[in-house]
């Protein structure tokens, strides 16, 4: 899940570059939310640790 939120930052860096401001905008939002997406399953995993 990491790498897609990566991916579609570098889609947003390329597209904002190149002067694709809605597409560019819109991969910036989907990697801000697959990056908080991200942090709450890191978190819980963290403090749920492994149950046997």
């Amino acid at each position: 899940m990491l790498s897609y939120a990566v991916t579609f930052l570098l889609v947003a860096i390329i597209a904002g570059v190149l002067g694709f401001g809605v597409i560019s905008g819109t991969a910036a939002m989907i990697a801000k939310a697959l990056f908080v997406l991200f942090l709450v399953f890191f978190l819980v995993s963290l403090f749920m640790g492994r149950r046997t």
